[in-house]
């Protein structure tokens, strides 16, 4: 019998950004090198003393893997299907503000990039160029866009309108930022974005309850997504309200302080789901490993925020593309090593509770990266 030939890990395809960019640490540190001061911090800090923060990264950190070995692992497919869509990695370019910080465009070449690679995009209402403007930049992308509620019912509902009429897939409220937090790296070089500077209108996300979920589901035919979803308490009400998609996320440590890691949290949501919505989930997801690890758990998609930031920063559309690549190769490898073809092989049998081995910071996912001034 003739032996099958093994197909490679990740498809080779050479570019200025697969030439200049062949790990991840190397598109952070670009990144680095093209950011100042504030736009950097804003990037890495966190809320008051970043132990939320440093919290998402321990929680990956303190998950080890259980492989299994002598399998066939000589097909590995890592896509997955979500949203009516063949998804090329489990992965969402999560919704960040004030992207045009990093790159002029904003979010059109992150739009662009996630189209061209296969993975889908959620656009936050505090970036530029705006809701119809991006999907214009990538018309037949999986889109998904993400509120701040910042006025009324009908501000909420025009929001939900145009998302629809501008072919998103899903609309996202953001729960978890009642109030702006304290993010001390800025506060102490009295410094705001641009996205702050602008914001009115914070007293209706202080106002935001149930009640505007209802009437989301009861007005519009579209996936509801809630993120900023940290305990089955809150999960459990969100399936009973009808939402499609719960979303497990302490935006990244910069709203409360002093929270859980959001893979410390996703294994009490997935319980208390239990199958009746899907989970996204982010907070400090910056490798291929801690990809599958959370779809272990039970996430179906990771949302992708920091890291998506670094790779705009350091170049571009092209950056972003790398990026995914890079995870790409490190999810396949990752999944050929535990002894699995794809997603569906996994279970919780793969993984294990581990002591930490490193101290956990933004950047602490990279050892081999030598930034002297994380800190402030």
């Amino acid at each position: 019998m003739q032996e099958k030939t093994p197909e490679p890990l990740a498809p080779v395809r050479e570019t200025a950004a697969s030439t200049e960019f062949m790990n991840l640490h190397e598109i952070i540190a670009k990144a680095r090198q093209n950011l100042d001061q504030n736009d950097w911090d804003y990037i890495v800090g966190g809320t008051e003393t970043e132990t939320t923060l440093r919290r998402n990264r321990m929680a990956l950190d303190s998950i080890a893997f259980r492989p299994r070995v002598l399998r066939d692992v000589s097909n590995i497919d890592a896509s997955v299907n979500e949203f009516g869509r063949r998804l090329r990695l489990p992965v969402m370019l999560a919704p960040v503000g004030s992207l045009e910080s990093f790159q002029v465009e904003g979010a059109a070449p992150v739009v662009r990039a996630a189209k061209e690679f296969g993975v889908v995009h959620m656009l936050s209402s505090v970036c530029e160029p705006g809701l119809e403007k991006v999907a214009q930049a990538a018309p037949d992308g999986a889109r998904i866009f993400q509120l701040y509620v910042r006025g009324d019912d009908a501000f909420v509902d025009d929001y939900v309108s145009r998302a629809i009429d501008n072919g998103y897939l899903a609309f996202c409220l953001t729960v978890d930022t009642a109030i702006y937090s304290r993010r001390e790296r800025d506060i102490a070089k009295r410094y705001q974005t641009a996205g702050r500077r602008r914001v009115s209108g914070r007293g209706f996300q202080a106002a935001l309850d149930w009640r505007t979920v209802k009437r989301i589901k009861d007005r519009f035919k579209i996936p509801l997504a809630l993120k900023g979803i940290a305990t089955a308490e809150d999960a459990k009400l969100a399936i009973e309200h009808g939402v499609d998609w719960i979303y497990v996320s302490n935006h990244g440590g910069r709203q409360l302080d002093h929270g859980r890691g959001s893979m410390d949290v996703l294994p009490e949501i997935v319980d208390a789901v239990a199958g009746r919505a899907k989970i996204m989930i982010d907070g400090s997801f910056c490798r291929g490993s801690d990809i599958v690890k959370a779809i272990v758990t039970g996430a179906n998609l990771v949302g992708v925020g920091r890291m998506q930031c670094y790779a705009l920063a350091a170049a571009g559309q092209a950056g972003i593309v790398r990026l995914l690549e890079l995870l790409e190769d490190e999810v396949q490898r990752c999944l050929s090593l535990l002894g699995v073809n794809r997603f569906a092989e996994l279970d919780r049998s793969y993984i294990h509770p581990a002591a930490t081995t490193t101290t956990a910071h933004a950047l602490s996912a990279f050892p081999l990266l030598k930034i002297d001034d994380y800190r402030y």
